[in-house]
Formats: structure tokens, sequence, C-alpha cells
């Protein structure tokens, strides 16, 4: 484990932790898990369990606005 890492007690922890990465560098919620394993030095395997619902829905918008994932139907409220 590396200084850097910080050790998380729960997914909204971490999930906590990735949006301030977000606001930060003004990068998406994908790059930014990305930024914590690479910054980490570890496999996003590693962290896949310390991802939330919420995260991954968020990360899931980011991949559709990028065309990496089909866009689905939404309502507009």
């Amino acid at each position: 484990m590396t200084q850097q890492q910080k050790l998380f007690k729960s997914a909204n922890e971490f999930s906590l932790h990735i949006e301030e990465l977000v606001k930060q560098h003004k990068i998406s919620h994908m790059d930014a898990v990305l930024k914590y394993c690479v910054d980490n030095m570890l496999e996003p395997e590693e962290i896949a369990s310390k991802i939330n619902k919420s995260l991954k829905e968020k990360i899931a918008i980011n991949m559709q606005e990028l065309n990496y994932l089909p866009k689905q139907a939404s309502l507009d409220l």
C-alpha cells in the first residue's frame, strides 16, 4: 500500500473521494476511478467492490455521453 492510498470504510466514502477528484481535476467519474488506481498502483478489479450504485450510474452516464455505451431513453420531468 502506498502512502497516498487511503483506506475507505465503505463504498460511500470511496464514492465521495471520487467525487472530489472529479471536481478537483475536472474529469469524468471513470477517469477519476482510473486516476485513483494509477496513483495507488491498483488494478481496477481491486476496487470494484468499492464502487456503489450511485457511482456506477454516474460512470454509465459518462460512458453514454462519450458514446461508449448505447444511450437509453429518459423522461424529461
